[in-house]
């Protein structure tokens, strides 16, 4: 359903909402990762959590210089998390306007982070030989996680399913890297000693603990004219919303026109590869720009709904890259 404006939330004294940014990077010039399988794994981990409704997953495809800077600018998240390629001392990989390698140097790195270091709490270097930028990004962020040595695909995956897992439950920074290097080890993976984190507080977790708590649990429905107000109460934890009937209608109606474009760009365009999915994203995107009408639709829907509420409707292997495109096209009409 289509949340308005109106929504609130209330945890004794307040609710807590934490915002995680990933970010994703593969060159055309450089070896194929699994990043879409990492992707998958970390959005099942996290709504698998019993505190997803306090996550706020925030990813970004084919990540150039200014992609990184404006997410971190316009997200302010307190988790970021890279996913790519790292060259040591030569700093990460990302892509330049051609798709190729745009390599970012440590300090650089370093002092993008620094202008957030009251803002990020942890940051997750998922990419080979990237334990040097983490021991530079620590200089100005509380908890870094960096790769000793090479790290393949498998590890990588396994490392970032268990420390969201553990994020998920309320675990501390700390205790979340503890379970990613037990997993790789669990898989029978010998790379379990290649995570390294930085790390100045052990003790802080992703959501603190209320003092006081309730064990009142339930969800109550209230009919409002063509809309819902749905109130769920879990323990201190009270969300409210309205729903407006109309305005659903409006988002499913939306999401309908883009899954089909999505399914006719099947045809032209491979979604089995990186490249073909973002290819399906750009074609979608020009095709909602052609057609004022659906333009109109779609940016009406996703004043009402929201990207998430959108990308819940949408069932196909491009929709991630697709919903990325959506979400920039949208601040491009303010």
């Amino acid at each position: 359903m289509v949340k308005e404006d109106r929504s609130f939330f209330t945890q004794g004294a307040k609710t807590i909402m934490k915002k995680i940014l990933i970010l994703l990077a593969n060159p055309i010039d450089t070896s194929k990762l699994r990043l879409d399988e990492e992707m998958r794994e970390v959005q099942s981990a996290l709504l698998r959590s019993r505190s997803r409704e306090q996550f706020e997953l925030i990813y970004r495809t084919a990540v150039r210089i200014d992609d990184l800077r404006r997410a971190l600018i316009d997200n302010e998240p307190q988790v970021v998390h890279f996913s790519g390629h790292g060259a040591d001392t030569d700093g990460i990989a990302l892509e330049n306007i051609s798709g190729g390698t745009q390599l970012v140097s440590t300090e650089s790195l370093s002092n993008l982070f620094k202008l957030f270091k009251d803002k990020i709490e942890c940051v997750l270097l998922n990419a080979c030989y990237s334990e040097t930028q983490a021991v530079a990004i620590h200089h100005h962020i509380d908890c870094v996680i960096g790769m000793e040595r090479a790290v393949s695909d498998k590890a990588a995956i396994h490392f970032s399913t268990a420390f969201y897992d553990a994020l998920g439950a309320g675990r501390s920074y700390k205790e979340a890297y503890d379970f990613g290097c037990n997993n790789i080890d669990l898989n029978s993976i010998p790379e379990s000693l290649t995570p390294k984190i930085k790390i100045r507080n052990n003790s802080k977790t992703l959501f603190p603990l209320t003092e006081q708590k309730s064990n009142m649990t339930g969800n109550r429905d209230i009919h409002i004219g063509t809309g819902n107000y749905n109130e769920r109460i879990e323990g201190n934890y009270i969300q409210g919303n309205y729903y407006d009937g109309a305005k659903q209608q409006n988002l499913t109606d939306a999401a309908a026109e883009i899954q089909k474009l999505l399914e006719q760009l099947d045809k032209s365009y491979p979604t089995d590869t990186t490249l073909g999915k973002m290819q399906v994203a750009a074609e979608t995107i020009k095709a909602i720009e052609n057609n004022p009408t659906l333009a109109q639709r779609v940016t009406s829907a996703l004043k009402a709904g929201g990207i998430q509420a959108l990308a819940q409707l949408l069932n196909h292997p491009a929709a991630s890259f697709a919903i990325s495109a959506l979400e920039d096209w949208q601040k491009t009409k303010g």
